[in-house]
């Protein structure tokens, strides 16, 4: 039987990442994976794949505005989707690829096959051809990650009626795509289609779309995506989902009970993920799984089992690949005696449509509900000169800063680069910035980033200088 000082179950950002830092500080460290193909999640059906279509329709809606640049284009220009799906695998398998270099690079073992748990030091690993080995761990890291959820009444033939999964691999461009939920995923999948020349329709429970972002930021995307052609159904409860050979039927009841009908020949249900332990047996181990599916774990990230840790999708907080890594980090380092932290306040978020949004720390409705006395400064880009250089017009940046300490509480943002942007924010607030600090920052002119130097200065005493 082979022994490990440490096993990791699941080989998403979460799981690999943490099983390198666990060879980097000595570790015998293995890492089983279900699937052929490491990466989990995100980067074989999830932020991978979908950047790579996002990218491509982004390519191609430019086209429409080439002549505002003086660039003429003459003659048919036509979309080849199956190429265009074809490079977003390519891009899967390159990525993927530099994963199997570094589990190599860090002579990591990996196992192919479904993981589970014998008892809380052994592993059984259930290959694809039939066979199993069990292999021991003196510390086991449960990184099994999430999968799509659906609402009960729904029957998902990954056909028609689709997840985020089959959307990154449709063989033709939909008529009609309807979208059962306004988050994240169904938001970025929609302009991918709508770009490509698909009516989109959304419908969404909450009364706005990324409704666990700033209320400024979902009302400014809105505004945005309806000029862009995408139809919004907010505040309104799906009530049923039929299929009638290539056409589906999406039912949905208003906040007055009143029903629409969405005739579509694609529907998209992107309702939110599911902790994934299917299969973990994680009970024969001791572990303990929550009402909701996920594995409880204490502030070190350590289960009901001392010897057994647990990280990303499958415990609580934000089903993001770049938590999952530093909470891969986080419980390396800890087997190995040091004293890591994690700051789940400074954990950005993005929404990679175009304009990107972006942002870290408070809203401002956790604000108003805590009773945190706060100021807000904004800055739009339309006037920035890099943004009309560029014709990114589109968006703001907000920042919240507390009343009395100027301590940056919030940094929200809409617009071209915003992703990349974030991270200046997530710096200053790591180091409690106030907002004077930013300010007082030089930033390279001419930029996107100016927006935040100019929003700083909004929210210090309403200094901003270009407008």
């Amino acid at each position: 039987m082979s022994s490990f000082d440490v096993v990791i179950i699941g080989s998403g950002p979460g799981g690999y990442v943490s099983a390198i830092r666990c060879a980097q500080l000595g570790f015998k460290t293995a890492i089983v994976e279900k699937y052929n193909s490491l990466g989990g999640t995100c980067l074989n059906v999830g932020c991978i794949p979908s950047k790579a279509l996002l990218s491509s329709s982004h390519h191609y809606s430019e086209i429409a505005h080439f002549a505002d640049h003086g660039i003429e284009v003459s003659g048919d220009v036509k979309i080849n989707l199956e190429k265009m799906i074809a490079r977003k695998q390519a891009v899967v398998d390159q990525t993927v690829g530099g994963i199997n270099y570094l589990m190599d690079k860090n002579k990591i073992t990996v196992f192919n096959g479904l993981g589970s748990f014998v008892d809380a030091t052994h592993i059984a690993v259930a290959k694809a051809d039939g066979t199993s080995e069990t292999i021991e761990a003196k510390y086991t890291v449960i990184a099994t990650g999430s999968k799509p959820s659906s609402l009960p009444f729904i029957k998902i033939d990954k056909e028609r009626i689709i997840t985020s999964t089959e959307a990154l691999a449709l063989k033709e461009v939909p008529k009609h795509l309807v979208i059962i939920g306004g988050g994240v995923i169904g938001i970025e999948l929609g302009q991918v289609y709508l770009r490509l020349g698909a009516q989109v329709s959304v419908v969404e429970f909450m009364d706005r779309i990324i409704p666990g972002m700033d209320g400024a930021l979902s009302k400014e995307l809105t505004k945005v995506l309806k000029k862009q052609g995408m139809k919004f159904y907010v505040s309104h409860k799906v009530k049923s989902v039929e299929r009638n050979g290539d056409a589906v039927t999406v039912q949905a009841e208003n906040a007055k009970g009143e029903t629409i009908t969405l005739e579509g020949d694609y529907s998209l249900v992107s309702v939110g993920r599911r902790p994934y332990t299917d299969g973990l047996n994680a009970d024969k181990a001791g572990v303990k799984i929550s009402d909701r599916g996920q594995v409880e774990v204490n502030d070190h990230l350590q289960t009901s089992v001392p010897n057994i840790y647990a990280i990303g999708d499958v415990v609580r907080g934000a089903m993001l690949a770049h938590k999952a890594e530093e909470e891969g980090v986080m419980v390396a380092e800890i087997l190995a005696g040091q004293k890591p932290h994690i700051d789940y306040n400074l954990i950005p978020g993005v929404v990679y449509t175009w304009p990107e949004v972006a942002a870290v720390g408070q809203t401002e409705e956790q604000l108003k509900a805590a009773g945190v006395k706060y100021k807000s400064g904004s800055f739009p880009f339309k006037a920035l000169g890099r943004a009309r250089a560029s014709a990114d017009l589109d968006g703001f940046v907000k920042i919240l800063a507390d009343e009395k300490t100027d301590e940056v509480l919030g940094v929200h943002m809409i617009g071209a680069r915003t992703a990349d942007l974030i991270a200046e924010a997530v710096t200053a607030m790591e180091f409690k910035a106030s907002a004077e600090d930013i300010s007082r920052m030089s930033h390279a002119h001419p930029t996107f980033a100016e927006a935040v130097k100019e929003a700083a200065l909004a929210a210090t005493e309403n200094r901003a200088l270009h407008v």
